[in-house]
């Protein structure tokens, strides 16, 4: 009689297996970057009791482990076979805003379901990049044809419009980078490429004189920019300035910051948490923060150079591109390099959806990551 094999060896075995592919490192990177904008909003709230900031985004961010563990677990493939269905929901999501969106700030970019508000253009960025990805690894003989190039451009086109229409121009902005990002791990060719890139800022250089692509308020947050003064759309941008300078190089201390005490920089909590860490930690606790953004897009990059299978590689590139544009520019904006364009901080600024669509992207990136060979380091 034959004897069989032992299950719980190869139960051992599996398991084993499993946790050498999953990416502790970048659990740990997202978890350290999750800490710090909690410990940034507690910090503002604690100067303003009755704002409850820190309190709710502790709560969004429990909530937020339903999507972590929802693409965490669910195949890759799942998505891949669903892609059209994604793309219809998030048509009619972004359509719905149009129709019974919520306004505020001079935007209508929110549906009330209940006691949340949820913001269709941001969880957009996560299905932009699953249907995009899905689109070229089902062509990827093809992916050298202009026509290719162009029907993938008409592919993210309708949901730019409609992000931009609310108006929205980062976000739009954010579909565009997403889409080349995956244009160039695709291994589109440079030239179409190049010559997007060349047209997007030229109609983006034009927009000044043409009348409806950019609203008044946009505008002067662009002259602003270049004034370097406290008018029109330049104050937030001013303010972040002065922060930055109180912290010096050893900040503030936690909890002790002059200019968000006073009350100096409007919406600080969300596209301007970083003053928080720049006042309170200084030059060394913001680079310690930059470092851990470092590190976090390191982790991203890892999982897309990694991947052996196209549409891995891809989803891995499209978040790349999304974290990384996020970063750079919420950064920019604070230190007054770029203009105001309503970017948030990734894991760090106040807001549930934007703090749900980086979980959720977090725990694709583990699930695609367990795929592939194991790293070290």
């Amino acid at each position: 009689m034959k004897s069989r094999p032992i299950a719980p060896q190869l139960g051992a075995e599996d398991r084993t297996r499993t946790l050498l592919r999953f990416d502790w490192w970048l659990l740990l990177a997202a978890f350290l970057l999750i800490l710090t904008g909690l410990l940034s909003q507690y910090s503002i709230q604690y100067s303003r009791p009755e704002t409850g900031f820190f309190t709710k985004q502790l709560l969004r961010t429990i909530v937020g482990l339903v999507p972590f563990f929802l693409f965490l677990r669910i195949p890759a493939r799942t998505w891949q076979r669903g892609a059209w269905t994604l793309y219809a929901l998030n048509i009619v999501l972004l359509g719905a805003v149009l129709v019974a969106g919520r306004s505020g700030g001079g935007a209508t970019r929110w549906i009330q379901i209940g006691p949340l508000d949820f913001q269709p253009s941001e969880m957009a960025k996560l299905f932009v990049t699953l249907t995009v990805a899905t689109f070229f690894a089902a062509r990827t003989e093809h992916v050298d044809r202009f026509s290719t190039f162009a029907l993938s451009f008409l592919h993210v086109l309708v949901p730019m419009l409609l992000i931009f229409k609310q108006p929205h121009l980062g976000g739009a902005l954010v579909i565009l980078v997403i889409w080349l990002s995956i244009c160039t791990v695709a291994r589109v060719p440079g030239k179409f490429i190049v010559a997007t890139v060349a047209a997007s800022v030229a109609l983006l250089a034009s927009a000044f004189t043409i009348p409806g692509i950019m609203t008044d308020y946009q505008k002067a947050r662009v002259i602003a920019m270049f004034r370097g003064d406290d008018s029109d759309g330049g104050y937030q941008s001013l303010r972040a300035q002065i922060a930055f300078g109180v912290g010096g190089v050893a900040g503030s201390g936690y909890l002790k910051g002059e200019q968000k005490e006073g009350r100096h920089i409007p919406e600080q909590q969300t596209d301007f948490i970083f003053t928080v860490v720049g006042e309170e930690g200084g030059l060394v606790g913001s680079a310690l923060v930059l470092a851990m953004f470092g590190f976090f897009l390191y982790r991203v990059w890892l999982v897309m150079l990694c991947a052996t299978e196209p549409f891995a590689k891809m989803v891995a590139g499209g978040l790349l591109g999304l974290f990384s544009f996020h970063t750079i520019v919420n950064l920019g904006m604070n230190l007054q390099l770029l203009p105001v364009v309503g970017l948030w901080l990734p894991f760090l600024s106040y807001g549930g959806t934007a703090m749900w669509l980086c979980m959720a992207a977090v725990g694709l990136l583990l699930n695609l990551r367990q795929l592939e060979k194991p790293v070290l380091f």
